[in-house]
């Protein structure tokens, strides 16, 4: 009924109408064709776009962690470096000059005492920081029994200073064979440990290693001034951006919390 109504409304149109109405409705689905290919061109420009941007950004964010590290990497050559001259060198010169006295003619016995014993105190104190200045590099207790000695024993190192108390706990049993990864959550440690005393002026430090829903977690608090963490300028020193190259490598995330007075929270996955 409605296709012989139809049939007979364009049977009835003069042949100049149909052909018209033909190429309008042509022009107006080409019109629509050409919209939606230049909508989806633009859509998928605008797609490739933001996708080469956060790659951009992503290769930023690596470069800047990258540099971090290399800078890190320098801070650390020249510290030991500065140690090994003042502490190291400038003794066994002693002990070399101490050692081309007892050479000297008419030394009396007394003398000879007062140079050997010289001698024997300072080669002593070489020892001793030449041994701090590698337990500095990789702690003798990290390697051969892993991370939660190495942190109980830096634990230790950080309270015989008599400024700091520190709480320590842990539910993970660290796999040995991780070793690599270990290290960077000890330095990870370490840093903060630096922080909380050298400029926080904490007088308390929480550590918590815990396993939740199968990702290990740290916790870690320390009682300091704090700072304002919504302050950018704040998480962009070289510390922070070591910290952060470190838990890029350990595929991790981090979140700082801190308030001014109200200490430092730093919760990280590894």
């Amino acid at each position: 009924m409605i296709k012989s109504f139809i049939s007979l409304n364009i049977n009835s149109l003069p042949e100049k109408e149909i052909v018209a109405i033909i190429l309008y409705t042509s022009l107006f689905l080409m019109i629509v064709a050409i919209s939606l290919i230049v909508f989806f061109y633009f859509s998928r420009k605008k797609i490739i776009q933001k996708e080469l941007e956060k790659k951009d950004l992503i290769l930023q964010y690596q470069k800047e962690q990258l540099h971090a590290i290399i800078v890190t990497q320098e801070e650390e050559r020249k510290r030991i470096a500065q140690d090994l001259h003042d502490d190291i060198s400038s003794k066994l010169n002693i002990v070399s000059l101490n050692s081309h006295l007892l050479t000297s003619p008419g030394l009396t016995e007394n003398e000879t005492i007062e140079i050997t014993e010289n001698i024997i105190n300072l080669t002593t104190k070489a020892l001793e920081n030449s041994r701090k200045i590698a337990h500095n590099l990789l702690p003798p207790v990290f390697e051969k029994f892993g991370l939660n000695a190495g942190v109980e024993e830096l634990c230790e190192e950080f309270e015989s200073s008599k400024k700091v108390k520190t709480h320590y706990t842990n539910e993970i049993d660290f796999d040995d064979k991780d070793l690599d990864r270990h290290l960077h959550i000890f330095r990870i440690l370490q840093e903060l440990m630096n922080n909380s005393l050298r400029h926080g002026k904490a007088t308390e430090i929480w550590i918590a290693f815990k396993n939740n829903n199968a990702t290990n977690t740290c916790n870690y608090k320390d009682n300091g001034i704090g700072f304002d963490s919504t302050n950018l300028g704040n998480q962009k020193g070289l510390g922070m951006k070591n910290i952060d190259s470190r838990i890029s490598f350990l595929n991790g995330s981090i979140d700082f919390k801190s308030e001014i007075g109200k200490g430092i929270e730093v919760d990280f996955t590894f």
